[in-house]
């Protein structure tokens, strides 16, 4: 093993970019003869983060490629043998993971559409193994996404369409490829443009950023002011936001109007990360009427509400810390059906409604039901077919889509599930068959095993 082993997710290392109770239930199911059997799983989350009404699906997309690309080498079948871990698993598991490509279907509510607890955002229907082989990824990538776009979505919300809102959570996120997934999500639910250069080129988007205060502390090392440090910037990115706080925010407004006034050089925004926000806003407004205002230092949907009820003058922010670090998403992944019978936990806190569901929205609320339930007059199933037989069935679509979805979703919301102090989320009504099945199955039914 080498001294400093690279851990960045790439394409070849999907396969082992999984929990081990992973491979060593999918070994168990084919010692025992069900490996091939066709199982349906769905993700969904049982609650949310607290205070949130509702929350928007995200991921599905990177659930797609990966699915797409998941196999096993040669060389990572022989690193799996050589933990001895493996020593009693059959033969027929070696040339299950050799021989492996995804073969299933998934079906999926798009991305940027609102959804409520128990119900399903994602369908696997695949063969036993394939199905649980691919959960820890696929909960990874969505969880983490859902939660970013629905952070995202609240403070668009928030802060209404005319405000700017830029992502600038790198620094803060969990890992490189969080951040990564965080600017695709941000932009997805509403954000107009992302910090983070690899994620913005990418995404075929204009990167945006101003500048910190590293560059004004710099120029006063070397003798010169705050006036010079920004003219200095402007020589090189005419027009750039310009960052005031480092020393005294007004006084540095208050010479840049100076310096404005007599042509020396303009600017497309000025930026405060400290400081009263709301009573500095209002002053640089008195100052500079026509220059943009925007403010960072974390802010969150609750902190742009306070802001502007208190009667700041923002025009946009930067969000970062609040956006992508805090409380986790809690999607989970479960079997509910296998080989046509439908299966469901009892757990006391867990339970899972049996058997494959779609989700019917009408005008008047969500109906959680059977698959093979019939849309009733004026509802519309949420769950489409996006994969079938492992071949991808729908083209990716453009971040622009994803957004438009995502603001027509939240509009169509109750003003109780929109509120950023939600008490309790609205709940799916439950179709009168689920129900019936539900109440029918015995405890000591096949269940999924706990996590």
């Amino acid at each position: 093993m080498p001294l400093s082993p690279r851990l960045e997710p790439q394409p070849e290392n999907y396969s082992l970019l999984t929990d081990l109770y992973q491979l060593t239930m999918s070994a168990c199911y084919c010692g025992e003869g069900i490996a091939d059997r066709p199982a349906s799983f769905e993700l969904f989350a049982r609650s949310f983060p607290h205070h949130f009404g509702y929350a928007i699906a995200m991921g599905l997309e990177h659930a797609l490629q990966y699915l797409e690309a998941v196999q096993f080498s040669e060389e990572q079948i022989a690193a799996l043998r050589r933990t001895g871990l493996f020593d009693r698993a059959p033969d027929a598991f070696w040339t299950l993971l050799a021989d492996f490509r995804f073969s299933g279907s998934v079906y999926a509510m798009p991305e940027g559409t609102a959804f409520l607890p128990n119900e399903p955002i994602v369908r696997i229907e695949a063969p036993l193994w394939q199905a649980q082989i691919v959960e820890t990824y696929l909960l990874n990538t969505i969880n983490y996404q859902t939660l970013i776009a629905t952070r995202a979505a609240r403070m668009r919300d928030v802060a209404g369409d005319r405000a700017t809102l830029l992502e600038f959570g790198t620094r803060r996120a969990s890992s490189p490829q969080a951040a990564l997934w965080a600017a695709r999500a941000a932009l997805a639910a509403g954000f107009d443009a992302t910090s983070n250069v690899f994620a913005a080129l990418e995404l075929d988007r204009q990167p945006s950023g101003t500048m910190a205060h590293a560059l004004v502390l710099a120029f006063s090392a070397i003798g010169q002011n705050e006036t010079a440090a920004f003219s200095a910037f402007h020589q090189y990115f005419p027009g750039a936001p310009l960052l005031v706080d480092t020393f005294d925010t007004i006084a540095a407004v208050r010479e840049f109007a100076k310096q404005r006034e007599a042509g020396q050089f303009e600017t497309q925004g000025i930026r405060i990360d400290s400081g009263d926000i709301v009573a500095l806003s209002r002053q640089v407004r008195e100052i500079l009427p026509d220059v943009p205002v925007f403010a960072s230092g974390d802010f969150d949907e609750w902190e742009i509400a306070r802001v502007i009820a208190a009667g700041s003058t923002i025009d946009g922010y930067g969000i970062g810390t609040r956006l992508v670090a805090g409380s986790a998403f809690g999607g989970v992944y479960k079997l509910v059906d296998l080989d046509g019978v439908p299966v469901a936990k009892r757990s006391p806190g867990k339970a899972t409604y049996p058997g494959r569901k779609q989700v019917f929205r009408s005008a008047t609320g969500d109906r959680l039901g059977f698959a093979d339930e019939v849309a009733a007059s004026g509802e519309r199933s949420l769950l489409d077919c996006v994969m079938l037989n492992g071949k991808r069935i729908v083209a990716a679509e453009s971040l622009e889509t994803i957004a438009q979805r995502t603001a027509a979703s939240v509009a169509a919301l109750p003003a109780t599930a929109r509120s950023l102090n939600c008490d309790a989320p609205p709940l799916p009504i439950i179709s009168d068959a689920l129900t019936a099945l539900q109440h029918s199955l015995e405890p000591t039914q096949l269940t999924e095993a706990a996590h």
